[in-house]
C-alpha cells in the first residue's frame, strides 16, 4: 500500500470508534448510503456530509473546511462533485494542490464515474468502482481506507442493507430517464424523504405540487434515482386520466409475480391487494404523476407499508389523505447553476441576466438555454428579443401565456423550424393527442395510405423519424421515454414512447397555420380509429379504449365526418358505461349529442345511436328525469318517422323502460316489456342477444312489482340463453347470475342464492375489476345473502367494503351507491352505533328525495326503515305516526298485496302492538297474512314473520290458545323451510318479535 495512506482511526475527542466522513454531490446520494452501510456494518461510525458548495466562496476555503470534519475524509468523486458551484477544472486543480496535497493523508476518495476530471485529483488516489460487482466494489472500497475486508459480525438479527447503486430494484418499470442536468433542490429532495418515512404506515402519501414547468416530474425521477435503492418496487404511472391509470397500474401485476388472468380488472384487485398487505414486497414505491384531478383517482391509490409519490398541480390532494409538498420556481442560484451547467459558454452575470428575465422556471431555463449555447445570439440580443418583440411573420406564441413565454417560445419554434423543419411537423402532431406520453405507436401501425406528403415521408422514413425527435430532445422540448407494452398485447415489442409537457402542448397547440392543423388533426384522428378493438363488451378490449379515451377531446373527434372515427365513438361511450365510467361518459356523450346534431341533422342514424348510448350513462349517473325526457321525445319522433318496427324505436323504447322503472312506473313498465319482448322475438329470433337483454328487463320488472315466481324462471332462462350466446364470462351473462341470485335469495332459498352469489362475485372480480358497478352489484347481493343466513360479521365488513365502493366509484347520490346506503343502515341499526344509524337514515331519505318524484316506492321504504331506528332510540309515538302514514303511501303506490306494502304492515303492526293499539295490530297482522299467503305463499319468509307477529298479537289480546297454535305453525314450517338452527327460527322461537327491512332494487 502506499506509504502516504493512513488508516482510519479514532478522532481523539473521547469516541472510541473508528469514524469516516463521506463526503458526497447530492446526485450521488445512492453511492454514498451503499458505502456508508458497509462501513457500519463492521463497527465504523460514519458522517454524511452533502457538498453543497456556495458559489462566492472560493474554493480552498470550502476544502478546509471540509478539513476540520471528524475522521477519514472520504470523497465521493463524480463530475457532478466537480460541477457544483459551477467551478472550472483550473479552479479545482489549484485548489487540491494547495488544500488537499499538504494534507493527503487526512483524505481518501473512490470514483464513481468514467468522465475526466481535474488533473489534480490524482493527489487523492481515488480507487474506481465503475464497471465491476458490488463485492469487487466493497473490497476496493476498504482496501482505499486501509481496512481489513472480512465478513461483518454476526447479531443475531438479519441485515437488510442498501442496495449496489448500480442494481435496479427487483420490479421497476415506467421511470424517465435521469435527468443529468438536474440541479439543486437538495433542501425538497431530502423533505420528502423525510416526510415519506416518518409517516404511518398505510399514510406514506405524498404530493408534490406546484405551478407548470416548475419541474414536478423531474423532481419525482431524481427522487426515484437517489432514494430508489431503498425500495424493491418503484413503478411509474401516468395519472392525468383515470382509465389510463388503472391500466398502467394493473401492468404492475405480472411484474409482481402475481397469477391473474388477462382481464385488466383482476390484475387491478390482484395489484392493489398485493401493495396492501407488502407481499411479496413491502418496500415499494409508486409514482402518480401528472394527477392533477384529485376526484378522479383518489380512490384507487394503493395503501400499505409503502410509498406512493404524486405529482400535481392540484394543492386539493391534501383532502384526501395526502401530505404536501411545493415545488417552487428555481432559487436564483440554482437558476445560474443549471443555466451554466446546460450553457457552458455563458458567464455567470449573463446566467443570471437570462434567469431574471424567463423569471427562474425551470422548463423555459432548460430550453432557452440549450439553444442558446448552440447560437451565435448573445444573452443581451436574446432578452433584447424578449422585451421587444419579434417579427409577425414568423411562428408566433399564442397571447394567453407570459410575455417571456411567448416570445421565448417563438424564438425556439423558430429555431426548430430553420434546422429541422420535420421536427415542428412532429411536435405539431403531437399536440392533437393528450398531453403526457404520446403513443406515437398508433402513427406506426395505422394505415399511411393518403397521407399527406410531408407527414408520409415523416413516418415512413425511419432516418428522418429519428432526425426529428432528436432535434426536439436536443433542446428538452420532448422526452424520449422506453416503454413496456402490457404482456398480453400479442405481437407487441418494447419501443419508444414520447413524452411532451402539458405547458408545452398548449403552447403549441394554439398556434400553428390552419392548414397544419387539418392536416395533422385528420392523422390522429384516423390512428386513433385504426387502434379501436371493435368490441367495447369484451373486458380484453378494455386496455386498449383505455388508452384511446384520453386523446379524444385534443383530437376533437367528434367534428369528424369519418364514418370509421363516429364509430370509435360510439365504441367509447360503450366501453364507459360497461367499464362504469359513467360521470366522464356522460360528459363525452353530452358533446357528442349536441355537436352531432349540428354536424349531421337531428335524424341522423348515428345521432340516433349516439342518444341511446348517453341516454344509459345519463341514466346511470342518477339523472333519470332527464334520461326519461331525452328516450321519450326520441321516441316519440322515431316512431312519427320510422315505424314501431324500427331497430333505433325499440331500443329507444327500452330505454324508456329503464327509465320507468327508476320512477316507479312499474305497471307500465311491464306493459311496454310484454310488447318489446315478442317483437324483438319475431324480428331478431329468441337467441339474439337484443331478445334476451328485453327478457332481462321484463324479469327485472317482474321482480319490482313483487312477482319473485315469475321473475327468476325468466332469469334463470335468459341466465342459461346467455351462457350459451354470449359465454359464461361476458359481463351480461354474469349480471343475468347475480339477477338470478337476488330472486332465489328474495324467495327465501338463502343458501342456493348464496352458493351462486359467491361463485359469481369471484368471477366478477377477475373480469370486471373490483370497482365495477356490476361487481358491486355481486357483492351486496353476497352480503345480503350471509345476512340473512346469520353470518353477521362477514355480512358487516362486506356491507362496508360495497357502500365505500360505490361511493368512490359513482358517488354517493347514485341510486347503486343509495341502494347500498340502505341495507348497510339497517344493519347499522341493529349491531351498530344507533345514532349514526338515525342520521345516516335522514339522510338517504334527503337524497332519495331529490332524486326521485313524491310517492316513490324507495322514498316511502327508506322512511319505514327510519321508523325502526325512531323506534330504538325510543321515539314510539313518533314512529307509529311515520310508518302509518308510510303503509298508506305504499299502497297507493304499489297495491295492498305487494311485498313491499306486506312488509310495511309488518312493522306497522308492530308499532300498533307497541303504542297500545292491540286490537288494531292484531287485525293487520292478520290480513297480512292472508295477502302474504296469496302473493308470496305460505311458507315465505315474510309470510312467516307475518304469522309469527300475528301470534304475538294474539298473546297480546290474551288469546293464549290461538297464539300458541298460530306460533307452533309458524315455528315448524320456519323449521321445515330455513332450518331448526337458522337464526330466524331461533329468534321466533325466542319470541322475537319480527320486523321487516326495506330494501331497494336498482338493477
Amino acid at each position: 500500500m502506499s506509504e502516504a495512506r493512513t488508516p482510519v482511526a479514532p478522532t481523539g475527542r473521547g469516541n472510541a470508534r473508528q469514524t469516516v466522513t463521506i463526503s458526497f454531490a447530492g446526485f450521488n446520494r445512492a453511492w454514498a448510503t451503499w458505502i456508508g452501510d458497509r462501513l457500519e456494518r463492521r463497527g465504523l461510525r460514519v458522517v454524511h456530509l452533502r457538498w453543497d458548495p456556495q458559489a462566492e466562496e472560493p474554493l480552498a476555503n470550502l476544502l478546509r473546511d471540509l478539513a476540520l470534519a471528524e475522521g477519514r475524509i472520504l470523497i465521493l468523486v463524480s463530475e457532478w462533485y466537480f460541477q457544483l458551484g459551477p467551478r472550472t477544472h483550473e479552479e479545482w486543480n489549484a485548489a487540491l494542490r494547495e488544500v488537499i496535497a499538504p494534507n493527503a493523508s487526512r483524505f481518501a476518495a473512490v470514483s464513481i464515474t468514467n468522465t475526466s476530471l481535474p488533473t489534480a485529483t490524482a493527489v487523492l488516489s481515488p480507487a474506481n468502482l465503475t464497471n465491476m460487482g458490488e463485492d469487487e466494489a466493497e473490497r476496493r472500497l476498504f482496501d482505499r481506507l486501509d481496512l481489513p475486508f472480512d465478513t461483518p459480525p454476526a447479531t443475531g438479527v438479519p441485515h437488510r442493507g442498501r442496495r449496489f447503486p448500480t442494481a435496479t430494484p427487483e420490479v421497476w418499470g415506467g421511470v424517465p430517464r435521469r435527468n443529468t442536468r438536474f440541479t439543486g433542490r437538495d433542501r425538497l429532495l431530502n423533505d420528502a424523504y423525510h416526510l415519506l418515512q416518518d409517516s404511518e404506515p398505510g399514510a406514506g402519501v405524498l404530493t408534490v405540487h406546484g405551478m407548470p414547468g416548475v419541474g414536478k416530474t423531474q423532481f419525482a425521477a431524481e427522487y426515484v434515482y437517489r432514494f430508489g435503492s431503498e425500495y424493491d418496487v418503484v413503478w411509474w404511472v401516468n395519472a392525468e386520466k383515470r382509465v389510463t391509470y388503472r391500466r398502467l397500474l394493473a401492468e404492475l401485476a405480472p411484474k409482481l409475480g402475481l397469477s391473474t388472468g388477462a382481464e385488466y380488472g383482476e390484475r387491478l384487485r390482484a395489484v392493489r391487494d398485493s401493495l396492501r398487505r407488502g407481499a411479496p414486497y413491502s418496500r415499494w414505491l409508486l409514482i402518480l404523476d401528472g394527477a392533477d384531478e384529485p376526484d378522479q383517482i383518489w380512490d384507487l391509490v394503493p395503501t400499505g407499508p409503502g410509498h406512493v409519490i404524486i405529482t400535481s398541480r392540484n394543492p386539493e390532494w391534501g383532502e384526501h389523505n395526502s401530505q404536501l409538498l411545493e415545488v417552487p420556481v428555481y432559487s436564483r442560484e440554482e437558476s445560474v447553476a443549471f443555466i451554466r451547467r446546460r450553457a457552458p459558454r455563458l458567464t455567470e452575470p449573463e446566467a443570471d441576466q437570462l434567469a431574471d428575465a424567463l423569471e427562474d422556471l425551470p422548463l423555459l431555463l432548460d430550453q432557452t438555454a440549450g439553444w442558446l449555447n448552440d447560437s451565435d445570439l448573445s444573452v443581451d440580443d436574446y432578452i433584447a428579443l424578449l422585451e421587444g418583440g419579434i417579427d409577425q411573420d414568423v411562428v408566433k406564441v399564442s397571447a394567453d401565456f407570459p410575455l417571456a413565454f411567448q416570445t421565448a417560445w417563438s424564438i425556439l419554434l423558430n429555431k426548430l423550424r430553420e434546422t429541422v423543419p420535420e421536427s415542428v411537423a412532429l411536435l405539431r402532431l403531437c399536440t392533437f393527442f393528450a398531453p403526457g406520453f404520446i403513443p406515437v405507436r398508433l402513427l406506426k401501425e395505422m394505415p399511411h395510405d393518403d397521407l399527406p406528403e410531408e407527414l408520409a415521408g415523416l413516418l415512413d422514413d425511419p432516418l428522418l423519424w429519428n432526425r426529428a425527435i432528436n432535434q426536439l430532445r436536443q433542446y428538452s422540448v420532448v422526452r424520449l421515454e422506453s416503454h413496456e407494452f402490457p404482456a398480453d398485447e400479442a405481437g407487441s415489442a418494447p419501443g419508444e414512447s414520447l413524452y411532451l409537457h402539458r405547458m408545452v402542448h398548449q403552447i403549441v397547440h394554439k398556434d400553428m397555420p390552419d392548414k397544419d392543423r387539418r392536416e395533422y388533426i385528420d392523422v390522429v384522428r384516423r390512428a386513433l380509429a385504426a387502434a379501436d378493438p371493435g368490441r367495447p363488451t369484451d373486458t380484453r378490449n378494455w386496455d386498449a379504449y383505455a388508452e384511446i379515451v384520453p386523446h379524444l377531446k385534443y383530437a376533437d373527434v367528434l367534428k369528424s365526418t369519418d364514418r370509421s372515427v363516429q364509430s370509435m365513438v360510439l365504441n367509447c361511450l360503450r366501453y364507459m358505461w360497461f367499464a362504469g365510467e359513467y360521470n366522464t361518459g356522460a360528459k363525452l356523450g353530452r358533446r357528442t349529442l349536441d355537436t352531432w346534431r349540428r354536424l349531421l341533422g337531428e335524424s341522423h342514424p348515428r345521432v340516433w345511436e349516439a342518444t341511446f348510448h348517453y341516454a344509459n350513462l345519463l341514466r346511470s349517473t342518477g339523472r333519470v328525469l332527464e334520461t326519461e325526457a331525452l328516450e321519450r321525445a326520441a321516441a316519440e319522433r322515431l316512431r312519427e318517422e320510422r315505424g314501431e318496427r324500427d331497430l333505433e324505436y325499440l331500443r329507444t323504447v327500452s330505454g324508456l323502460t329503464a327509465d320507468l322503472r327508476i320512477l316507479g312506473r312499474y305497471e307500465e313498465t311491464l306493459e311496454l316489456d310484454r310488447w318489446l319482448y315478442p317483437t324483438y322475438q319475431e324480428l331478431f329470433g329468441e337467441q339474439d342477444s337484443r331478445t334476451l337483454n328485453t327478457l332481462n328487463n321484463m324479469a327485472f320488472t317482474l321482480r319490482l312489482l313483487g312477482k319473485y315466481e315469475e321473475s327468476v324462471d325468466i332469469d334463470r332462462r335468459t341466465l342459461d340463453a346467455r351462457r350459451l350466446v354470449l359465454k359464461a364470462r361476458h359481463p351480461w351473462t354474469l349480471f343475468s347470475e347475480v339477477s338470478y341470485a337476488i330472486n332465489l335469495r328474495l324467495l327465501g332459498r338463502y343458501a342456493e342464492a348464496e352458493s351462486i352469489q359467491a361463485k359469481n362475485v369471484r368471477e366478477c372480480r377477475i373480469v370486471m375489476g373490483r370497482d365495477n358497478p356490476g361487481t358491486l352489484r355481486g357483492e351486496l347481493n353476497l352480503a345480503l345473502c350471509r345476512l340473512r343466513a346469520g353470518n353477521r360479521a362477514d355480512a358487516g365488513e362486506l356491507l362496508t367494503s360495497v357502500l365505500e365502493g360505490y361511493e368512490r366509484k359513482l358517488g354517493d347520490t347514485a341510486l347503486e351507491t343509495l341502494s347500498a346506503a340502505v341495507s348497510h343502515n339497517c344493519f347499522a341499526r341493529e349491531h351498530g352505533d344507533i345514532d349514526q344509524a338515525r342520521e345516516t337514515g335522514e339522510s338517504i331519505i334527503a337524497r332519495y328525495e331529490m332524486l326521485l318524484p313524491e310517492g316513490h316506492p324507495f322514498i316511502i321504504g327508506a322512511r319505514v326503515n327510519h321508523a325502526l331506528v325512531l323506534r330504538s332510540v325510543g321515539e314510539r309515538e313518533h314512529a307509529h305516526v311515520v310508518v302509518e302514514q308510510s303503509l298508506a303511501d305504499m299502497t297507493q303506490a304499489v297495491g295492498d298485496s305487494h311485498p313491499y306494502t306486506l312488509g310495511c304492515a309488518v312493522n306497522a303492526s308492530a308499532l300498533r302492538s307497541l303504542v297500545g293499539e292491540t286490537e288494531s295490530a292484531t287485525q293487520l297482522s292478520r290480513d297480512t297474512i292472508t295477502r302474504a299467503t296469496e302473493t308470496l305463499g305460505r311458507t315465505h319468509p315474510l309470510t312467516l314473520s307475518a304469522r309469527v307477529a300475528h301470534a304475538a298479537d294474539l298473546r297480546a289480546l290474551r288469546d293464549r290458545r290461538h297464539a300458541e297454535k298460530v306460533e307452533q305453525e309458524a315455528l315448524s314450517d320456519l323449521a321445515a323451510t330455513l332450518g331448526a338452527q337458522h337464526v330466524h327460527t331461533i329468534s321466533a322461537r325466542s319470541r322475537n318479535r319480527p320486523y321487516w327491512d326495506f330494501e331497494p332494487q336498482t338493477t
